[in-house]
């Protein structure tokens, strides 16, 4: 098996079963099609020498392990501000959207101060069992967890260190935007505020604030989520590296009894 989450074939990527998620065999964890969006995005260059400072995707409907296609389009290109389309689809079917926003860079004399420590690093963490998936290979296999508080099966907030095992594209370096979106989705499952036994709670959207570039290859989760009786959620996650905190990651949920 290709030690990558895609395989690029002409202009389509394959998807291997390290992108399997937890709930259904046949469909992709969000973190790897995000991730693959986020490369997309990036590769428009839309801003040459420019920083993505935040990508919202929109879940449309269970990304299959299938060949996708990726097709982009800059909405505006602006002097210091650029916006970036992005969709995935399986054949005829979109089942993936993003829009990235970029701007531009420049050295900028700033007050000193503490921007924020991070928390303890992933040395100090442990490993939690996963979702109970019944399958022996998929994004569970592909990331590297270390927990620092909770657990995939509890309940309660989390703080986790994540680092990619593999490439997101087979034969290419992943971007350090890459590391933090196919980590990102990860918020909602780890901090879950309900028993999974019971309860779904999914994500049809996520949203990444970043002000600053990931430094290195593992990404901090400090995550909690909210669930309310109309059967909304959010889960935020504060997101670092091992310098220190880098953005912010929101996701839409919708919660129901199983």
């Amino acid at each position: 098996m290709t030690d990558a989450f895609f395989v690029a074939d002409g202009d389509r990527f394959v998807a291997t079963e390290l992108t399997r998620g937890p709930w259904d065999p046949d469909a992709q964890h969000g973190g790897p099609p995000a991730a693959l969006l986020g490369r997309a995005i990036e590769r428009c260059d839309a801003l040459p020498g420019g920083q993505v400072v935040r990508v919202t995707f929109e879940i449309l409907r269970p990304v299959p392990i299938a060949a996708l296609t990726v097709a982009t389009r800059v909405v505006r290109r602006g002097r210091s501000v650029a916006l970036t389309e992005a969709t995935l689809s399986a054949g005829d079917t979109e089942v993936m959207r993003a829009v990235g926003l970029t701007l531009r860079t420049a050295t900028v004399e700033l007050p000193g101060g503490d921007v924020g420590a991070p928390p303890p690093g992933p040395d100090a963490g442990h490993v939690e069992a996963f979702f109970p998936t019944d399958q022996e290979v998929g994004y569970h296999t592909a990331m590297e967890f270390r927990f620092l508080r909770g657990a995939f099966r509890a309940v309660g907030p989390a703080t986790v260190w994540l680092r990619m095992r593999c490439a997101l594209v087979a034969g290419e370096a992943p971007s350090p935007l890459a590391r933090v979106l196919v980590a990102a989705d990860c918020g909602n499952g780890v901090s879950s505020a309900l028993d999974f036994r019971r309860y779904v709670f999914i994500n049809p959207d996520l949203t990444v604030h970043l002000h600053r570039q990931l430094a290195g290859e593992w990404v901090c989760l400090d995550a909690e989520t909210a669930v309310e009786r109309t059967g909304c959620g959010l889960a935020v996650s504060t997101l670092f590296d091992q310098r220190g905190p880098i953005g912010r990651g929101l996701q839409s949920l919708f919660v129901a009894a199983r």
